[in-house]
């Protein structure tokens, strides 16, 4: 950082093929505008992985040949380093498990760079999506569902966006009652309507039901939902958990909804593990991957044991369930977990996809994640460990979204404006804090850092390099693109 030179050592091409560069994202930016780089990548590949995105170093013992790390990354690259002397391999292992674990938002690329550089494009790039004019597509507000000003400088829950939609009959002691009695003050609100049914999908968190508590303002509110479609005389409650966690949890005063006490609804658990859960199964199929000449029995004994596909099915299940009820049976979705900012998240997003066609396309993808992901407060910085903090809460939910948009479109080739790459670039920034969408844990974190003063969009970028990410094989007017999608989930159809 302090000098404009860089070492080198020249070594004949017959020897060199390929430079790993391990540096932050400020001096990725300076070495790629050198005349220098430049012209080496033009003799060899030269990748770039930044600091934040080394997951772990390990050094297996030393060798008569020199140490070796081996870096992975929170995208699942492994590079292996040979260095000669064991002492500055120790340096080089310490400096990369400091380095990549920030301790505060301060040291993270995004909020490094002078944001005022370009301050027309900053303020142009935050502007690319509009969350509202998303409602307004979807026809909302409408006499049935309108805004309310109950969260407005998130009184009510601050782990929710400002704007709020709830059905036309709620009252605000109904909405303020109904938030008191759920886990976080997570009320139950709109987040999906269909517009041929007039069906919804609303998503909260669970109730604090514990063996025998109830809220009459709870109880009014889902009715008030159910009230709201007028074609259906129930809806459903869907807890995404298995129902022995949701049922655990009644001795810590939470757990789900009596149906002795909410009137006409369906209560219906999916099963869908925690992030604890997630976060072990995600190392077992890393660790397979990571096999050196493995045979297929070990493969596939590895790719069962790791349960990852079993989890994919589940919340893709989940999404099919509550598509279905929306779409077929015309019957509004209530969708809830513990806290309702992790499978909560998943099961109504992957719903959305499967739903709605514009959803599918890449702007629309981009408005999916920004509205049930960024907007509802799915813990972004505790998940992906974009700081150091707690281990036990990492946990990879939205790689597991992003597997079931990618599993669907293996399903559906026709139907998705997006190739993987788009997905994959996704899944990189949510780790690499080049942008600030992804920054924080709520909208009101990112609200008080003031990201949008400070920081880039990562969305205007992704539309830019559109061209990359288009999917050849698909049509708008392709059968497989319009309505609902019915994906297979039986077993063998997953990937």
């Amino acid at each position: 950082h302090n000098s404009p030179y860089l070492p080198c050592v020249w070594l004949p091409s017959c020897l060199l093929r390929k430079i790993v560069l391990i540096c932050s994202g400020t001096l990725e930016t300076h070495l790629k505008s050198m005349d220098l780089i430049q012209y080496i990548s033009s003799l060899m590949d030269i990748s770039f992985i930044h600091m934040i995105m080394v997951a772990s170093v390990e050094r297996p013992p030393t060798t008569p040949s020199g140490s070796h790390l081996v870096v992975h990354t929170k995208n699942f690259q492994v590079v292996q380093l040979l260095i000669p002397q064991e002492r500055d391999a120790m340096d080089v292992q310490a400096s990369l498990a400091r380095l990549s674990r920030p301790e505060k938002y301060s040291e993270l690329y995004c909020l490094s760079i002078n944001p005022n550089a370009n301050k027309e494009e900053r303020e142009e790039s935050w502007s690319f999506l509009d969350l509202q004019a998303d409602y307004r597509r979807m026809g909302v507000p409408n006499n049935l569902w309108v805004s309310t000003p109950a969260n407005s400088e998130y009184r009510v829950c601050d782990t929710y966006p400002s704007e709020l939609f709830v059905p036309k009959s709620a009252t605000p002691p109904v909405i303020v009652g109904s938030s008191k009695f759920r886990s976080r003050g997570r009320l139950p609100v709109l987040t999906y309507f269909h517009q041929d049914t007039l069906a919804a999908i609303c998503r909260c968190s669970q109730p604090l039901s514990g063996f025998s508590a109830r809220s009459q303002e709870d109880e009014q509110m889902l009715e008030a939902i159910m009230k709201s479609n007028p074609g259906s005389d129930y809806i459903y409650v869907v807890d995404t958990r298995p129902k022995l966690n949701a049922m655990a949890n009644r001795a810590a005063g939470k757990g789900y909804e009596n149906e002795d006490h909410y009137a006409n609804i369906k209560l219906q658990f999916i099963g869908i593990e925690n992030i604890h859960v997630m976060r072990n199964s995600q190392q077992k199929i890393s660790d397979v991957g990571e096999l050196k000449t493995p045979s297929m029995g070990d493969f596939l004994w590895g790719l069962e044991s790791s349960g990852w596909l079993k989890h994919i099915k589940a919340v893709l299940d989940a999404g099919v369930f509550i598509a279905k009820a929306v779409a077929e049976e015309g019957i509004s979705v209530v969708v809830h977990c513990s806290d309702g900012w992790d499978r909560t998240a998943q099961a109504c997003s992957v719903a959305s996809v499967l739903l709605e066609p514009y959803y599918r396309t890449m702007k629309g993808l981009m408005l999916l994640i920004e509205r049930d992901w960024v907007s509802f407060g799915h813990k972004f910085s505790h998940r992906y460990n974009h700081l150091e903090g707690d281990p036990k809460e990492v946990s990879p939910v939205i790689d597991q979204f992003l597997e079931c948009v990618w599993q669907l479109s293996e399903q559906f080739p026709c139907a998705f404006e997006f190739n993987e790459r788009f997905l994959v670039q996704l899944h990189r920034h949510v780790y690499s804090c080049q942008y600030g969408n992804f920054l924080g844990n709520s909208q009101k974190e990112r609200r008080d850092m003031g990201l949008r003063e400070r920081t880039h969009s990562l969305w205007p970028q992704l539309w830019k390099d559109r061209a990359q990410y288009a999917n050849p094989l698909y049509r708008a007017d392709h059968t497989q693109t319009q309505g609902i999608l019915r994906p297979n989930t039986t077993p063998y159809c997953f990937k």
